[in-house]
């Protein structure tokens, strides 16, 4: 009777198996990288080598839609209406905070989860090569002579360059002018034809652009590699507090995805980020390639939410 029980038991076994749905492995359709800025834009770039450096590792389809707006909130909000499936995939930078820091913002940051911080990339002062205002004594200078008229130019107003901007003005003891752009490359745009005296942005912004060039980073050291080591630091030149100001660049996705969705990013993620051909994409730019997730990304971003608040109460003043 036993023996007969237990046939039983296995041939149920069994027919349950062969009846039994076959759960399919995610993805299973491509997946969206969400970018908030243009085509040809720093994310735009960022998004397609991220995809083919993980064509190596992934059968996996990549599709980059470009949502521009509101300073990321355009393509932050379409993600956090739709499900939390894993199929959007957003590009976000540290100046995205400072669209949560609004007290009007209708989103927050409980609305997603901040998977993974993969690029660390000083903020940088540059200026016009052919300018006669080329160091940072010179802009110094300037700014002074010019009583609050000096013009600085970068993205956005309230943003992480604006912010890095005003940082610089009160470590350096001067006042300027704040000239937002709707891309950085708008702003370089202006600063080569001569509209502005600095742009804030990243050592790699002069890249493929001949006529600028860093005057000064914001890091505890000059950056390795030819094309930066002749840049000074902020602390080398004698200016304190402004040792270690980074834009970060990375990925977030709807809060409530899966376990399995999150496994499959976080694998795929730690595989990208030490593959030599995304870590030279990444050091040839004057930038770190890290991978930071979960509660240590999570406390950047926070830290960085209560930064921009503060700034924002400054603005608000003035």
């Amino acid at each position: 009777m036993k023996k007969l029980f237990g046939l039983i038991l296995i041939v149920a076994g069994a027919v349950f198996l062969a009846v039994a749905p076959v759960l399919a492995a995610f993805p299973e359709r491509p997946v969206n990288i969400v970018v908030y800025l243009k085509p040809g834009g720093a994310g735009d770039i960022f998004a397609r080598r991220f995809e083919k450096i993980a064509a190596k590792y992934t059968k996996a389809q990549f599709v980059v839609q470009n949502k521009p707006g509101a300073g990321g909130m355009v393509a932050l909000s379409y993600i956090a209406s739709g499900k939390a499936d894993g199929y959007n995939l957003a590009y976000v930078t540290k100046s995205n905070i400072a669209q949560f820091a609004n007290p009007n913002a209708k989103l927050k940051l409980d609305d997603f989860d901040w998977l993974a911080l993969m690029v660390s990339d000083p903020e940088s002062l540059i200026v016009l090569k052919s300018s006669p205002i080329r160091t940072l004594d010179q802009i110094v200078a300037d700014a002074k002579a010019k009583k609050g008229g000096q013009i600085w130019l970068g993205p956005a107003a309230g943003g992480n360059d604006h912010i890095m901007a005003m940082k610089t003005w009160k470590a350096l003891g001067i006042r300027g002018k704040w000239v937002p752009f709707e891309s950085g490359e708008e702003a370089m745009t202006a600063l080569m034809g001569g509209h502005g005296v600095v742009y804030v942005g990243n050592p790699g912004d002069v890249a493929a652009r001949p006529d600028l060039e860093n005057a000064v980073i914001a890091a505890p050291k000059r950056l390795d590699g030819e094309a930066w080591k002749k840049i000074p630091t902020f602390k080398e030149l004698g200016v304190k507090g402004l040792d270690d100001e980074i834009m970060w660049r990375g990925f977030a996705i709807k809060k409530g995805i899966p376990e399995d969705v999150r496994k499959f990013y976080v694998d795929l993620i730690t595989k990208v980020s030490n593959d030599p051909q995304w870590r030279k994409y990444i050091e040839d730019e004057g930038a770190e390639a890290v991978f930071y997730r979960d509660e240590k990304f999570r406390g950047i971003v926070e830290t960085d939410h209560k930064d921009f608040v503060e700034a924002l109460k400054e603005l608000q003043k003035k």
